[in-house]
């Protein structure tokens, strides 16, 4: 008799799982995005009458002498999915082999970190990287802040005076990798400025959502979690990279599940912050003409996010287990012109 009832008791916390399961699954349909036809009302014609740059100017902080992988895919991708300009602001050290990478980006070697400077030379050096990056800040569309940037304190503390800058000048900023780090520790760099975008994986998020709302991550109610996450941090656009992608500006949640692959290999993310910096570019020039009334940030989240798992999904096609980011960073054109065809 007591196994018979402990039997109808495990029956019945299936069900409610699976009832569970299927009442999330149906809630959070209704937040899906119709991402083609964003990635459409974007995407601008190529015209013979424009110049170089209309297009767009993507900057990428980031690359140190660990880390030189990430910073290039970022840049490259988003001269592969149609910015005229791609520059790279990395470390003395990452510089040689980033430009060995590829010929197309412009890269500026003006970051220093903590082993190659002295304690008196700090602040010195610290001014220096400042006036040279400024040089060059109102000519960028969008900045992308972490790819390969490494944790060096004196490295980091340099970015952070960048990033104020770039936001008295209304430049649009991508964080990913360690900029989160950065961000994540020091809110105030991002809290009430609309034209951030945060793009945290699954750790990343978990440690936001610990130092912000000063709880554990609830997938339950991911959404409205993801929702208050935003409004928390004052406003700022926040991509939460996962099975689905949920984007939130802290006024509204969307999703965007279209496409996607099954591998899971390194510099996706790097992938996408490229993708996501070059539409919320062309979101902004829109926007400034009064085309598009809809948060930039959020439009460029959208469309990247999409661009980016399909691009993933036609690599996948050829390469099945063997597919790395190069692979889908070979897809990327491929993929938008399947979607927005150049006539």
């Amino acid at each position: 008799m007591q196994q018979c009832y402990g039997s109808i008791i495990r029956r019945q916390q299936h069900l409610i799982r699976c009832l569970s399961t299927k009442m999330q699954s149906f809630s959070m349909s209704g937040l899906e995005v119709d991402a083609v036809s964003v990635l459409r009302s974007l995407a601008p014609a190529l015209d013979p009458n424009k110049h170089k740059g209309q297009a767009g100017k993507i900057a990428v902080l980031g690359g140190c002498r660990e880390y030189t992988g990430a910073p290039y895919f970022t840049a490259i991708s988003a001269l592969k999915i149609g910015a005229d300009l791609s520059h790279v602001i990395c470390t003395k050290d990452a510089a040689p082999v980033i430009k060995s990478y590829s010929p197309e980006l412009i890269v500026h070697p003006l970051l220093e970190e903590s082993y190659n400077v002295r304690d008196e030379d700090k602040q010195s050096i610290s001014t220096r990287v400042l006036a040279e990056v400024d040089k060059w800040l109102e000519r960028f569309d969008c900045l992308v802040i972490g790819p390969g940037l490494g944790r060096d304190p004196f490295l980091l503390d340099c970015v952070s005076e960048i990033m104020k800058h770039a936001r008295r000048s209304n430049v649009p900023m991508v964080i990913d990798g360690d900029g989160l780090f950065l961000v994540t520790n020091c809110l105030e760099l991002v809290s009430g400025y609309p034209l951030a975008v945060l793009t945290p994986n699954i750790n990343e998020y978990k440690r936001l959502v610990q130092k912000v709302l000063n709880c554990d991550v609830n997938d339950q109610d991911g959404p409205q979690q993801l929702l208050s996450l935003a409004n928390s941090i004052g406003g700022v656009t926040i991509l939460r990279k996962g099975h689905s992608d949920y984007i939130s500006d802290g006024k509204e949640v969307k999703s965007v599940s279209i496409y996607g692959s099954p591998r899971r290999c390194g510099g996706q993310g790097d992938i996408l912050s490229g993708s996501v910096a070059v539409f919320l570019a062309w979101a902004r020039q829109l926007a400034s003409k009064g085309e598009h009334n809809t948060n930039p940030a959020m439009l460029g989240c959208i469309a990247g996010s999409a661009l980016m798992r399909k691009a993933a999904s036609v690599a996948f096609e050829d390469k099945k287990r063997s597919t790395l980011t190069t692979d889908i960073i070979e897809c990327l054109g491929r993929s938008l012109e399947d979607i927005c065809p150049v006539h």
